[in-house]
């Protein structure tokens, strides 16, 4: 029997000041005065539309991504959250989380983004050098990136994620080495240090930048890079995330683990589990802002429904709970799935005689080397 998971609310807010060339996310750069009022109500009708999949349940975790989530004004995130939360049940103290462009930032608003209930903060930081800063489009330099943390800690924000990227164009493995200098010294709670990859419909994969370090330079990089995470007190607990004890992203967890989230925005994704039909529902809405103004709420706003056969859910499942250190507890399969352990047992064998998979009693970990190959691990749940 499926048995719904944790619930978490994933809020997408699709403008950005200009869209870096190495961004495949549904961003777009903002001309004249943004709608954020419009955008608001939009986002409730939204939520609305999709209340009768979650009726009565608890939403453990909230996240605003993008776009730019902190072009929003305050009072802006302070409305969606005050009218989400009396549609919806809210865990005492839930992790809610804005991310934040450190070019967007301004004086005053983070204590404003306290008050309206965020308590973590995720800053797109990328890099501490200015010139690869140049590099990756980004609108900030590390003088304004630095002074963005700290507004926020002194608004009393302890909480925070620094987004780092390595393999950048021209950097050396002292330059990457400096970035999480640069960051540790900021104290962040959490670090998400991960590779620049060339994705499809970028600028980037179009007309890829010179001086991209080689897949060898980028393994040692890595590597280098997590031992100095691991000194730092930072535990790797997913592919490319890092945090202090008990800091680790609540929301994001709830992804990997598997988890249900609605989500409401243009372009975004949710994943629900029905437990009175036993499926499991992928939804996502329209992509473009302006065809999402104008449809959200209604069902041309959903851009599609996808049921979740069986037979996918074993790959769809590993897909997300192999990323994770941790693994996954053999119990929680056949609650998240639906299916019986006896599905996976050949797999599992097969990963385990490759050195991939640990496989217990109780639990499945992935090994050092399942870590290093996680797509192949995943990709032994595939059927044809």
């Amino acid at each position: 029997m499926l048995i719904p998971p944790p619930l978490s609310l994933y809020v997408h807010l699709p403008w950005c000041v200009r869209k870096c060339p190495y961004c495949d996310f549904n961003s777009h750069q903002g001309k004249g005065a943004l709608p954020f009022d419009d955008y608001i109500d939009a986002l409730l009708r939204d939520l609305d539309q999709d209340l009768p999949l979650v009726w009565g349940r608890t939403v453990h975790s909230v996240f605003f991504g993008g776009g730019t989530p902190s072009l929003f004004p305050p009072e802006a995130i302070d409305r969606f959250l005050q009218a989400a939360s009396s549609r919806l049940r809210f865990a005492p103290g839930l992790e809610i989380t804005l991310e934040t462009n450190p070019g967007t930032a301004e004086h005053g608003r983070f204590d404003r983004y306290r008050e309206a209930g965020v308590n973590r903060i995720s800053f797109g930081i990328q890099s501490f050098d200015d010139e690869s800063l140049k590099k990756l489009g980004r609108i900030h330099d590390s003088r304004e990136a630095e002074h963005a943390v700290k507004l926020a800690q002194d608004a009393g924000f302890d909480n925070f994620n620094l987004d780092l990227m390595y393999a950048l164009p021209g950097q050396s493995l002292a330059m990457a080495e400096h970035d999480l200098e640069r960051a540790f010294a900021l104290q962040p709670a959490h670090i998400s240090h991960y590779q620049l990859t060339l994705e499809p419909n970028t600028i980037f994969f179009a007309r890829p930048p010179q001086g991209i370090p080689d897949e060898d330079h980028a393994w040692n990089m890595q590597e280098h890079c997590q031992a100095l995470l691991a000194d730092a007190g930072y535990g790797h607990y997913e592919v490319s995330a890092y945090a202090r004890p008990g800091r680790q992203c609540g929301h994001n967890l709830n992804y990997w683990r598997f988890g249900d989230y609605l989500g409401v925005g243009a372009g975004a994704h949710g994943k629900i589990t029905l437990g009175a039909t036993q499926q499991i529902l992928r939804r996502w809405k329209v992509k473009h802002p302006t065809a999402y103004l104008a449809q959200a709420g209604v069902p041309q706003g959903i851009g599609g429904d996808d049921d979740i056969a069986p037979e996918r859910r074993p790959f769809e499942y590993m897909l997300n709970v192999l990323r994770l250190h941790e693994g996954f507890a053999l119990a929680d399969f056949p609650a998240c799935t639906g299916l019986p352990v006896d599905r996976i047992a050949p797999q599992l064998a097969h990963a385990e005689r490759q050195g991939w998979l640990a496989v217990g009693p109780t639990h499945v970990v992935p090994t050092a080397l399942g870590r290093r190959f996680t797509n192949d691990v995943v990709a032994l749940f595939l059927t044809d």
